[in-house]
């Protein structure tokens, strides 16, 4: 049924069809057994492609963060000359360090459509492979909310300190309290730029309808726990809704992520955003800087396992389960970039949106 019904991956708009293949670990990304089973699907023709007629043949050019050239380039040079030898072309990258354009030259258009093809697929390959950078975030952390977080974590300390795994440790920084939409890799300042310019074109196309071109009023009150056992949670999140009880704000983040997957930018399978505001995790236990679930896997869906010791919940969620945090005013999308502070305690933001 694999081979019948292939995985479909989607780069730039364009749908390949991936051959099955058997897992493999290995040693360097670099590799050249990599480059063969990771262009097991890449070489169908394509006719979306800009491809320019020269006096000397066909060029076409790539943009990718210099980060990525060396998955190109391939260990000793070997998955470039590789490309080069099996499409007929040419390719020249930028050297490590400056940005630029990676440029394929060839005397037969379907050469350099396969070779552009082929880079296209490594780059995607390996910018799924590459750490969260950024996310997409609203600021949850008005002087209200801080202080209603407060009142709940001496609370829970002072009734359920004696539950196993309950702690100081593992509560959010109230400065860093904040409603994530969906996690970024921005691999340079162009790709920042481009987020920018996309929540831009979001706030313009559906954004503004939908809030009305005003802050949308919210609460952040209730509880509950991302796993299936509430004796064994590791992460406890408040739950965020609006005020006059729309689905205004579930809509509008359901929307952006749409899009930004849609253009590449988020490349999780996510289907739409679940709204919380993590209060409490355990990797906080032994790292105060952990920044959530989002630890615990590569942007491929693969699983990373950390060693973290979990706590009975079952008090917490019965005690306060519609413990009232307060309410804000969201007026921001923020890009927020990970392992960072502003002067406010908060994560630093790269750019944002307003809706008034």
């Amino acid at each position: 049924m694999e081979v019948l019904r292939p995985q479909i991956i989607t780069i730039d708009g364009r749908n390949y069809r991936k051959n099955p293949i058997q897992e493999k670990t290995y040693q360097h990304e670099e590799d050249d057994d990599f480059y063969q089973d990771s262009l097991q699907y890449s070489d169908e023709p394509c006719d979306a492609y800009e491809v320019e007629q020269t006096p000397q043949g066909f060029r076409s050019t790539v943009s990718a963060p210099s980060l990525l050239y060396k998955h190109i380039v391939g260990k000793r040079g070997d998955t470039k000359k590789k490309i080069e030898v099996e499409t007929k072309t040419s390719i020249s990258i930028p050297k490590p360090g400056q940005e630029g354009e990676i440029v394929i030259t060839g005397q037969h258009r379907n050469g350099v459509v396969s070779a552009r093809t082929r880079i296209d697929v490594l780059l995607h390959t390996f910018r799924r492979k590459q750490p969260f950078t950024h996310f997409l975030s609203f600021f949850l952390n008005e002087v209200e909310v801080q202080e209603g977080f407060l009142k709940f974590q001496e609370e829970v300390l002072e009734k359920c300190s004696m539950d196993r795994g309950v702690d100081s440790s593992i509560f959010q920084n109230p400065k860093k309290l904040h409603l994530t939409i969906g996690m970024l890799v921005l691999l340079s300042e162009h790709e920042i730029q481009q987020t920018c310019e996309m929540l831009q074109r979001c706030k313009e196309d559906f954004i503004n309808d939908l809030s009305g071109g005003k802050p949308l009023e919210v609460e952040m009150a209730g509880i509950e726990y991302m796993n299936d056992d509430p004796g064994m949670v590791d992460v406890l999140y408040a739950k965020v809704h609006m005020k006059d009880g729309s689905n205004r704000l579930q809509e509008l983040v359901d929307r952006v992520l749409e899009r930004f997957q849609a253009s590449g930018l988020i490349v999780k399978d996510w289907t739409s955003v679940k709204l919380h505001a993590t209060v409490m995790n355990t990797l906080f236990r032994k790292d105060p800087n952990a920044e959530g679930r989002y630890n615990l896997y590569t942007p491929d869906g693969k699983y990373i396992f950390k060693e973290r010791e979990s706590f009975d919940g079952r008090n917490i969620l019965k005690l306060f389960e519609n413990f009232y945090f307060g309410s804000l005013k969201l007026n921001s999308i923020h890009i927020s970039q990970r392992f960072t502070v502003d002067s406010f305690g908060n994560y630093a933001s790269c750019g944002q949106i307003d809706f008034s």
